[in-house]
């Protein structure tokens, strides 16, 4: 399935344009050239002899790398070229492009070969919201090079354009004269750098090498899978490359690289985004788990600050660098408008742990998980009833929604009222019942703080015990999407119930209720598990998050469905995302329609999904963990393999860990097809 757009990406540094190659952006369009939520370029059209150019193919090199083949004409109906045209494309400072022309005629030609470039330097928030600049334009030749350039008091960004070739340059773009003779060529390299504040940095010709260096010791160093199912192999492979593209280093990282949430719109340090991706693919790639730990605890909040809805301990929500942020038009510099993040960070802390041994970070890091710790109970008990609850403090610019599922209409009951404010989702106190069990562990193992191990685990027994009793619906033996301001349930059965599985929280006696639904032909679609249950009220199978699956959703319920001993339930959930990655060519999107399977035969992709999306990305590494039964026990891995028939035999090979390296094998033996290919 494609969207007609080339994307390539390095780091938070990313192009969208068509297939041939052009960028026209509109405001409200998230084509162009990014970099730090910056739009660079907004306009990049080439032409031939006035013409514009015909696709004929787009080769995805690399992830930073891509490469146009393309003919002049207009018709509709293919004649044999006379000429065609290349363009190598690679995303690095900005990026660089190797323009050739060939002719196949036998005769010479003579050609007028023009780029018009142009830029409104959109703030990524202005993209997405269809805002309007406040600042002033500028474009000027500067010797062999076009400046587009765009200031708004100290706020100062510009885009340098070059090119090799001998070419006329103008305030909207480069034209070049050249005559190419008869089975001959003609070649220009262009070069368009970034500028922030001050001194442009060319892009580097070398640059595309150390990119394919990194990507080579990338997969040289991740785990390799051997499978019966090609479809699987290559689902791998597709998710360990655009991983590796979605790797960020922000200024504060030092260098190393934690990932970034998605493109187009989150290429940047999201707290949640990050926190889960780095879970998903700890037993793959454990240093991101560490760059996110460090990176997040050094922005960790210091102050009560109502503007970025800042508390002493909690974890970021968003890091942006765009003009809106630094005008204080947006929070984000950071804002820490998320309820989750915090709870999750500890979390990670102790997974992480767990899976490497290293114990010295958790040292290094104990005052941050302490001051997590703290915040549950200090600044998100709104209420003061021992839950985890939200309310933005920035009613203007702050997130309604401080859970995963941020959307406005997210939170339901199950006839479709949305509940008053502060909300406390039941998925955040199956976060903090982890957190505060998980940091009892550090604290009387590596911390030797025997007192604060005894406090966490009884008050992780009270909210368990409180929770089973606060959040469950009696009548439909689930728990409760939510608690409203008055204590009232929100009583809409809803995918978080997958999450509370995850966490530990539910009771024993519950649990095979709550697996039964969300196997059920409510939730169940066949392809995965939907956010919001078939028959309530705010249902809609194309709705961000009340009926769409969510690949990232699906892999930590199967996550869940394991640590409660549900092993075919969870193999069935993971055939069906991987099934459904195979028609996304391995690429799975941040979501996709809720409809039943046997009525689509194919999953129906969500309009606006971005993609590649970090923790979609990270979802097929954790269900190879969930379908193996991988899980760190002391200085050992514990295998325990159930998949499904159609993965056929299953091989892991050096999968790192506190063990050095081990492998893993399996067989499909869960026959899920009943459940897929239900109706």
């Amino acid at each position: 399935m494609s969207d007609g757009l080339v994307k390539i990406l390095d780091g938070n540094t990313f192009v969208v344009s068509d297939e041939r190659g052009d960028i026209e952006a509109s405001l409200t369009d998230p084509t162009g050239l990014f970099s730090f939520d910056t739009r660079f370029l907004s306009k990049w059209v080439l032409t031939v002899n006035g013409e514009r150019l015909n696709p004929l193919s787009v080769d995805d090199l690399q992830y930073y790398e891509t490469r146009f083949f393309l003919v002049p004409g207009t018709g509709t109906v293919y004649i044999d070229a006379k000429l065609s045209v290349i363009r190598r494309r690679a995303v690095g400072n900005g990026f660089h492009e190797e323009l050739t022309i060939l002719n196949h005629a036998d005769k010479p030609v003579n050609l007028t070969v023009r780029i018009d470039a142009g830029c409104d330097f959109a703030d990524l928030f202005e993209v997405k919201d269809a805002l309007e600049k406040k600042g002033k334009y500028s474009a000027r030749v500067e010797g062999d090079k076009l400046v587009l350039g765009y200031q708004r008091e100290t706020f100062v960004r510009a885009t340098a354009i070059s090119a090799s070739a001998k070419a006329r340059i103008d305030k909207s773009g480069l034209t070049f004269k050249c005559r190419i003779e008869p089975h001959g060529e003609w070649k220009t390299d262009i070069d368009v750098a970034t500028q922030v504040e001050s001194g442009a940095t060319r892009p580097r010709a070398s640059r595309r090498q150390s990119q394919e260096r990194s990507l080579e010791r990338w997969l040289a160093q991740a785990p390799r899978v051997e499978s019966d199912s090609d479809g699987l192999k290559a689902t791998y492979l597709r998710s360990l490359i655009d991983l590796a593209a979605l790797r960020f280093s922000p200024p504060i990282a030092g260098g190393h690289s934690l990932p970034a949430a998605g493109l187009p719109w989150f290429m940047t340090m999201f707290g949640r985004d990050s926190i889960f991706t780095s879970l998903q693919a700890l037993p793959f790639t454990p240093e991101l788990a560490a760059t996110t730990l460090r990176a997040l605890g050094d922005w960790q909040g210091v102050r009560l600050d109502d503007f970025r809805d800042e508390d002493p301990g909690r974890i970021l929500h968003e890091m942006r660098y765009g003009e809106m942020t630094a005008f204080e038009e947006r929070p984000h510099s950071p804002y820490y408008g998320c309820a989750d993040a915090t709870p999750l960070y500890v979390v990670l802390l102790d997974e992480y742990e767990r899976w490497t041994g290293d114990r010295a970070l958790v040292r290094e890091l104990e005052i941050e998980a302490r001051a997590a710790l703290n915040w549950i109970d200090e600044y998100a008990d709104l209420q003061g009833t021992g839950y985890v609850w939200y309310q933005r403090r920035n009613e203007k610019t702050g997130l309604e929604n401080q859970c995963w599922k941020d959307s406005w209409d997210s939170i339901s009951d199950r006839g479709g009222k949305l509940p008053g404010f502060p909300r406390a989702t039941c998925e955040l106190q199956g976060y903090a019942y982890d957190a505060k069990v998980r940091g009892a562990r550090l604290a009387r193992e590596i911390w030797k703080d025997r007192e604060l191990a005894d406090k966490l685990e009884k008050e992780a027994a009270s909210l368990k015990r409180r929770f089973n009793r606060d959040f469950w619906v009696e009548d439909g033996e689930y728990f409760a999407l939510a608690l409203g301001p008055d204590g009232e349930k929100v009583d809409a059965l809803a995918s978080n119930n997958g999450h509370l599985l995850w966490s530990g929280i539910v009771d024993k006696s519950k649990a095979k209720a709550v697996a039964q639904h969300l196997l059920g032909p409510r939730l169940f679609s066949g392809w995965g598990v939907r956010t919001l249950a078939e028959g309530e009220g705010r249902y809609n199978p194309i709705g961000y998050h009340v009926g769409t699956v969510w690949p990232f959703d699906n892999s930590f319920i199967a996550w869940g469905l394991r640590r409660y001993g549900f092993k075919e339930e969870a193999a069935t959930i993971a055939a069906g995302i991987l099934e459904a990655a195979e028609f996304f060519d391995g690429r799975l999107p941040e979501a996709f329609g809720g409809y039943e399977r046997s009525v689509t035969k194919y999953p129906v992709q969500y309009p606006t999904a971005c993609s590649p999306q970090a923790w979609s990305t990270g979802t097929p590494l954790l269900l190879l963990r969930t379908m193996l039964g991988l899980e760190p026990h002391g200085d050992h891995l514990v295998v325990d393999p159930a998949l499904p028939l159609s993965i056929g035999h299953l091989e892991l090979l050096d999968i790192p860990g506190r063990w050095g390296r081990i492998d893993a094998f399996g067989r499909g033996r869960v026959d899920v097809r009943k459940r897929t290919s239900r109706r």
